[in-house]
């Protein structure tokens, strides 16, 4: 599948949530969006699934106009939005069927159905009704909805949100394991989500992208920007004040027995700081302060 974006722009009024996106992706891949909130992850994904139009530009799929061909695309999609909604008097089983039958789902539904339920843990739940079920429950039974095609695209939104560690790391590894055929896309602000499964990565902040790659491509550019210092006494004042400034942006604190470190990002990194190597969230912090300074804020 070939997806390409040209020129999208979203206007709300007075607001733009996305300032004329330029973007191709191909599958088999695991894309990842990540940006803070209101950066146009979650506008630009409703896009992708046919759910907004663009106040301008293009969106082609296999080289179609999307909404040209808008029933074909539901047939290959796979959607878990950020905010869902459930059928909360139906059981799990029921919701599922239901869902089935709206995705077109005849030869085999109730394999289908069994196939999800088994992969997303709900076997024990599947007879109870979905108002009884936890919110990370609620959750699986969101992703479990978003798979039951089998689809060639699949997009979540913020899918690990309410899910325990372990659920959040099974999750992680069912979606990694179905990139291989397909495309995925995830968009989240879990960056440790980003780090372990996704093969290229898309950061967006206020409508623009900031950058498009590998991670460790992104890390790369973080280079001789991150450092780390150890403050004793009434020094903590001072780096605390220089953060205030925006010299640089402090992403860890560690109490030691000597006083306090710091784990800092900067575009200019004071020769006091100890230069380190930086971790994925360090480069991402990295790409949004650069992104800043281009803008001139």
């Amino acid at each position: 599948m070939n997806i390409k974006l040209e020129n999208i722009s979203k206007k709300y009024k007075s607001v733009k949530a996305l300032d004329n996106i330029n973007l191709e992706i191909n599958s088999p891949a695991m894309i990842g969006f990540v940006g803070p909130n209101g950066a146009g992850k979650s506008t630009l994904m409703k896009m992708l699934v046919g759910q907004l139009l663009p106040t301008s530009g293009s969106i082609t799929v296999d080289g179609v106009p999307l909404n040209k061909n808008e029933k074909h695309l539901k047939e290959r999609l796979g959607y878990l939005p950020q905010d869902f909604g459930l059928y909360e008097e139906l059981t799990v089983e029921e919701f599922l069927d239901y869902m089935a039958c709206l995705k077109g789902i005849k030869e085999n539904k109730e394999g289908s159905i069994d196939r999800v339920i088994s992969m997303t843990s709900l076997e024990e739940k599947r007879k109870f009704r979905i108002k009884t079920l936890s919110g990370g429950q609620k959750q699986r039974v969101g992703i479990a909805q978003a798979i039951l095609n089998d689809p060639e695209l699949l997009i979540v939104d913020e899918p690990t949100v309410g899910l325990d560690p372990e659920e959040r790391i099974k999750f992680r590894n069912l979606f990694s394991e179905g990139s291989k055929d397909r495309m995925v896309i995830l968009s989240t602000h879990i960056i440790e989500d980003i780090e372990s499964i996704c093969n290229s990565i898309i950061v967006l902040n206020k409508g623009n992208i900031l950058f498009v790659g590998q991670p460790s491509e992104l890390v790369k550019e973080a280079l001789d920007h991150v450092g780390t210092i150890e403050i004793k006494g009434n020094d903590r004042e001072k780096i605390l004040e220089s953060e205030m400034k925006g010299e640089f942006k402090i992403t860890s604190t560690v109490i030691t027995p000597n006083g306090t470190k710091y784990r800092v990002v900067s575009e200019s990194l004071p020769s006091s700081f100890e230069k380190i190597t930086p971790s994925l969230e360090d480069a991402y912090v990295y790409c949004m302060l650069k992104g800043e300074v281009q803008n001139g804020k």
